[in-house]
């Protein structure tokens, strides 16, 4: 990606990505190196228990969409998250099931607050857009139509209160807005975070202006991101993937290949990331 054609004068291809890989860049030009560029990839360590939370509730919810009308209830919304639960990661299946009640209790809450009736544009949606430098695609959680315009949905499980600024600042939210916007023709400037745990919403009306500049910011990610690639090609594997120790190296899925960051952090077990019982 990124390449260089072979006519000289001839402008570069575009930079094929989506909102995770370039803020992967972002955050451990090493834990970008290891994810995209090496081949066979680093082995991973063991799954997060958090994430298969996630993953179950996100599945279960999209499911949920999928079955007709009629069957849209909150003991649906029960019966496949038990059906789809995923448990990878659990310290063991006593904490796997409790767990699991606690998420399908979460997900016949939530639904228990929306209208089946009232059909999204779109679930798991996949959406894309080009600019002169990228080619950018993600997928969607949920595309609502409010009225004229489009609202893009993102579910958060995570223990972490949420606030404005989380809507306001995500690079992911503000490229799905743009690219459902264009792809729809239909005006899409709202995104939330709906905060299952909660069940609190957090939103943000963005500007053709603070669109703009999440675009840019995207496209000069983009350049780095892509001089980087054509680097790594050509031979050199190190002097632009210098890894960024701190705190997020505990939650790495590269950890051990990382003696920087196993410095850096202490190391976490799989389960860690859960939101302790009460």
């Amino acid at each position: 990606m990124y390449d260089q054609l072979p006519l000289e004068g001839m402008p570069r291809r575009l930079y094929s990505c989506t909102p995770s890989r370039l803020n992967t860049w972002l955050d451990c030009r090493r834990r970008y190196r290891f994810t995209y560029l090496d081949r066979p990839a680093p082995q991973k360590g063991p799954a997060w228990a958090h994430n298969s939370v996630g993953a179950s509730v996100h599945n279960a919810l999209a499911g949920w969409w999928r079955e007709p009308y009629e069957k849209r209830t909150p003991v649906m919304a029960s019966i496949l998250l038990t059906n789809g639960w995923i448990s990878e990661g659990f310290r063991d299946a006593e904490q796997s099931t409790v767990f699991r009640d606690r998420a399908r209790e979460m997900v016949a809450g939530y639904v228990s607050t929306l209208d089946p009736s009232d059909e999204p544009v779109g679930v798991e949606r996949t959406v894309g857009t080009r600019t002169k430098v990228i080619a950018v695609s993600g997928r969607i959680d949920r595309l609502d139509r409010r009225g004229d315009e489009l609202v893009v949905v993102d579910y958060k499980t995570g223990r972490r209160p949420l606030t404005q600024d989380d809507a306001r600042s995500s690079l992911a939210l503000a490229i799905y807005a743009i690219a459902a916007s264009r792809m729809l023709r239909t005006p899409c400037r709202k995104v939330e975070l709906h905060h299952l745990p909660t069940g609190e919403i957090v939103e943000w009306e963005h500007s053709d202006e603070s669109l703009g500049r999440h675009l840019r910011r995207a496209e000069e990610m983009a350049e780095e991101a892509g001089a980087a690639d054509e680097s790594y090609r050509d031979g050199d594997t190190e002097s632009m993937f210098a890894p960024s120790p701190g705190p997020i190296c505990s939650w790495c899925d590269f950890r051990r290949h990382c003696p920087e960051g196993r410095a850096a952090a202490p190391e976490r077990l799989p389960w860690d990331g859960l939101t302790p019982s009460e």
